[in-house]
């Protein structure tokens, strides 16, 4: 069998994680900017979580995912994103181990009304050299913050990339992705260099 489509023809595929604690927007993220029907393993939040998950700040929340979200986005024609959002609760996290093999890069979202969720994550991405892009997540009831007073908050590298987002709104969710690949890309260059 012969296939005539070159190289160049065929996109790059890059596999990338949505991350943070638990109640942060990963899901919403994921489904909101992904053009396929999204891949979700959510579950109903039940009385058998009380004293085990911290709804503080989230009470409203009715459910939560076990397992993953799925979603794909294609950036360009030579570039597809795989979109795996992670469990948020601490009793999952023994997942985020597996999901990140083969991710070359992650969104953290934060919510700064709980920002101290957002080191876990961080932690987790910083000691395994992933490259992450920080992607606020602008809750309505939420105070607003500047992007320096963020990176001050999370005491994060000047190079670590922050960015003021809407989980909710595709074009938004859209534009954090974005600045996740030029993020990648900066850092590739930099290390052939």
């Amino acid at each position: 069998m012969h296939d005539d489509a070159s190289s160049t023809d065929l996109a790059a595929s890059v596999k990338i994680l949505v991350a943070g604690g638990f109640g942060v927007g990963k899901t919403t993220m994921v489904s909101s900017v992904s053009e396929i029907t999204p891949l979700r393993t959510e579950e109903m939040i039940t009385e058998l979580s009380t004293g085990i998950d911290d709804l503080s700040g989230v009470e409203g929340k009715t459910t939560t995912t076990v397992a993953l979200d799925f979603g794909r986005i294609t950036l360009d024609p030579s570039l597809v994103l795989y979109l795996f959002g992670t469990p948020g609760q601490d009793r999952f996290w023994f997942l985020w181990d597996e999901l990140v093999r083969g991710a070359l890069g992650a969104v953290v979202l934060a919510d700064t009304r709980r920002l101290d969720n957002s080191f876990a994550a961080i932690d987790f991405f910083e000691r395994r050299g992933v490259a992450f892009t920080v992607a606020v997540n602008c809750f309505e009831d939420a105070q607003n913050y500047t992007i320096d007073e963020v990176r001050d908050a999370l005491d994060l590298d000047a190079r670590t990339p922050i960015v003021l987002c809407d989980a909710r709104d595709r074009e938004s969710c859209k534009a954090v992705l974005i600045t996740l690949v030029e993020h990648l890309i900066t850092q590739a260059r930099t290390s052939v260099a």
